[in-house]
């Protein structure tokens, strides 16, 4: 049987994903892409794929080109479902 401690902790671990800033023209909110390898069913190769994702940042803090980390949030808007969590480097 599981503690109550444990079924909280399990509850609350959001996905968390790390990718580039490619958009920072809307009002509180960037586009974030986020590129992951991926081993070709049939022939084995490595094939790069890549998500855009909304993320809400609420101080617009993150610029184009900046690296950045995102979690997984409740529905902030239609397509808006991950925040910002930190800016790990930023663009030259």
């Amino acid at each position: 049987m599981e503690t109550p401690e444990q079924t909280t902790q399990e509850r609350n671990a959001r996905k968390e994903r790390v990718g580039i800033v490619t958009s920072t023209k809307m009002d509180k909110t960037i586009t974030v892409e986020v590129r992951r390898m991926m081993k070709h069913s049939m022939y084995d190769k490595y094939i790069e794929r890549s998500s855009k994702m909304l993320a809400h940042d609420e101080d617009e803090t993150a610029g184009e080109g900046d690296t950045v980390r995102i979690v997984e949030t409740r529905p902030i808007s239609k397509r808006k479902r991950w925040r910002l969590a930190d800016i790990i480097e930023r663009a030259k």
